[in-house]
């Protein structure tokens, strides 16, 4: 079967590989109709969130019919459509059963005490091979299959198998509440789909910082108010049009990739971003340095005192530079976390099937398996237009 494989930082390739097959009793394989990228495979593309084994399939997520199932799924079957949650979890434990489905204590190989498992991931979370293949398998297929409606496409399903969810669960994770007022930092498809849930969940106004003219327009086009950090200081505007006080929450949808305003260059960052290539193929100039502290440091100003700052951007466990001591002399409060996917999914597809929202507006692009690695590219160099990128496989 076709699939993405990863090799190294900087280099990716569509690959002939071994069929999905059942494994486990448990487990199910699915024929994949949808794929998506993710900022999350870029992370790994680019070598900032390290340890993936060479030969492993990105990817997480995923929409497709249901192949085969193992003697001991008893709520699938063949032909069924689903949609595939993100991160694994097996539906039993206790963290499952409160849940906090990224937090399963039996879904990573690695054991309870690693954390989060997901799809196409390093090896401190599985590594279980990806979605962007024509098959998968999917563990604990129960539970990390969730059936479609017939009145949602698999080009809305796809952004509720990650995006939405994790916007969703960062809005949580910052405590917005009806009249707050919310920045949201990185304008991205999970930032986007973060103005989303914070109006949703009661928002007076949300305010989008980001320097890509694009995702400024798209997030305009939700009536956030647009703050473009290379013309101006984001922290700084974002006191002016609060009177000084900053906002009542805040949403790091950016995480260790952010990048430092052009008129402030980052100083100590390594230059930490990959051209992406194919296996052997020369690749271009490095692209620019990051500044991974540089949204949270932000994030910790913006918002007003005693207020709350929900993160949902990717730092990995490598990453141990975060502004802890302004967060406490401000009374801060810090959620962060990896979404639990299956706990959330189903109330969004109720959502989508009543059309309450259609999360379809942010893809903006759809590829096939002859420009998966071009799109991997553009996506990574922010072109304009370039938010979320769909992979019919």
């Amino acid at each position: 079967m076709k699939a993405v494989v990863w090799h190294a930082p900087g280099e990716i390739a569509v690959e002939q590989v071994p069929d999905a097959r059942i494994q486990e009793p448990t487990d199910a394989v699915v024929r994949l109709t949808v794929s998506a990228i993710c900022g999350t495979d870029l992370h790994m593309v680019r070598g900032s969130l390290p340890g993936m084994r060479p030969g492993t399939v990105l990817g997480h997520e995923g929409v497709g019919v249901v192949e085969e199932v193992g003697p001991e799924v008893r709520n699938f079957r063949p032909g069924d459509r689903v949609v595939i949650p993100s991160t694994l979890c097996c539906g039993t434990c206790s963290y499952c059963r409160a849940g906090y489905t990224a937090q399963c204590d039996r879904a990573n190989p690695q054991g309870a005490l690693a954390g989060t498992s997901f799809f196409g991931g390093p090896e401190m979370t599985g590594p279980v091979d990806g979605l962007q293949a024509e098959y998968a398998r999917i563990p604990f297929a129960h539970v990390n299959l969730v059936a479609l409606p017939e009145e949602v496409t698999d080009e809305q399903a796809i952004v509720v198998s990650d995006v939405y969810p994790t916007a969703w669960f960062g809005a949580l994770l910052a405590e917005v509440s009806p009249g707050d007022d919310v920045a949201v930092f990185g304008c991205g498809p999970v930032g986007q789909l973060a103005i989303t849930s914070a109006q949703q969940q009661g928002a007076n106004r949300v305010l989008a910082v980001d320097h890509v003219a694009s995702r400024l327009e798209m997030a305009r086009s939700q009536h956030a108010e647009t703050v473009d950090f290379d013309t101006e200081d984001p922290v700084e505007t974002i006191r002016q049009l609060t009177g000084g006080i900053g906002v009542d929450r805040v949403i790091d949808a950016v995480g260790v990739d952010a990048e430092a305003p052009a008129w402030a260059a980052p100083e100590g960052f390594p230059e930490q971003r990959r051209e992406i290539t194919e296996p052997g193929v020369e690749g271009g100039d490095q692209l620019p340095p990051i500044a991974p502290s540089q949204a949270s440091e932000w994030a910790v100003r913006a918002v007003a005192k005693a207020g709350t700052v929900g993160v949902v951007g990717v730092y990995p466990p490598t990453m141990d530079r975060w502004p802890i001591g302004t967060a406490m002399n401000r009374n801060l409060t810090v959620k962060l976390g990896n979404c639990n996917h299956r706990t959330h999914i189903p109330e969004l597809l109720r959502m989508v099937r009543s059309g309450v929202v259609d999360p379809l507006a942010s893809v903006t692009q759809l590829t096939d398996w002859d420009g998966v690695i071009r799109s991997y590219h553009t996506f990574d160099d922010k072109e304009p237009g370039w938010v979320k990128v769909a992979v019919a496989v």
